[in-house]
């Protein structure tokens, strides 16, 4: 096997440099999650405006998002929104990433209230309909709390997908591992030990979540499953 390529010590040079742009990684990560969350439940209220051109339009700019690379996206944030005339603005590199990445994926989390908002059971809406509760009370107290707990191991998915897109912030400058690493690869020529680095570094924190998602998701499988046959015992009874 040839090893000519690689060299154990730029690897042990390169691994202090790169561990440098793990915080803003993480914390990119984090901010762009929390922000996809809020911004996901604008969509899915959004959406159920009763007022098909409302409901027309919020439809289309979520398709059209999806549909669109995040890596466009955030091009399009950093680069051509500052110079759109009368309301360009800049922001900083970190800004530009958390709004791209959070919008992003604020439209696929919005789906996913949706649907735990749709399997809530029609009674529910009817009964606090019946009882006058408020909008607000009957969606914080009712509504919420049966729709959002399954989904919590998509939720938890697509975190590990986000934290695995944040690379993509490194072309616009946001001073994260992947770019650490390319910074460190152009400097030295050696591109391979770096990169490798990185590889490591999201399979090491990328694993270890994905298995406890998956051990919540089967736990909650388990949970509303077994609900589900109670409610069925009841129904037959």
């Amino acid at each position: 096997m040839n090893l000519n390529y690689w060299n154990w010590d730029t690897f042990f040079d390169a691994l202090p440099v790169i561990l440098q742009g793990l915080g803003i990684t993480i914390g990119l990560t984090i901010a762009s999650y929390l922000f996809a969350l809020i911004f996901g439940f604008l969509w899915t209220f959004l959406r159920r405006i009763p007022n098909r051109f409302i409901h027309f339009i919020i439809t289309w700019i979520m398709e059209f998002i999806r549909s669109t690379p995040p890596l466009v996206q955030l091009f399009f944030i950093y680069y051509a929104l500052p110079v759109i005339p009368y309301i360009g603005i800049s922001l900083h590199p970190f800004a530009c990433a958390v709004l791209g990445l959070g919008i992003h994926f604020s439209t696929y989390i919005g789906e996913i209230y949706r649907s735990g908002i749709e399997n809530v059971d029609k009674g529910q809406w009817e009964a606090s309909t019946a009882l006058n509760i408020s909008t607000w009370d009957k969606w914080r107290k009712i509504i919420l709390p049966q729709a959002i707990p399954p989904t919590i191991p998509m939720l938890g998915n697509y975190f590990i997908i986000m934290f695995k897109e944040v690379p993509l912030a490194s072309t616009i400058g946001v001073a994260g591992i992947m770019l650490l690493a390319r910074s460190y690869g152009a400097e030295n020529w050696s591109y391979l030990e770096p990169l490798t680095i990185v590889g490591i570094i999201f399979l090491v924190l990328s694993y270890p979540s994905a298995v406890l998602i998956k051990k919540v998701e089967n736990r909650f499988n388990k949970k509303f499953n077994k609900n589900q046959i109670i409610k069925d015992k009841g129904a037959m009874q």
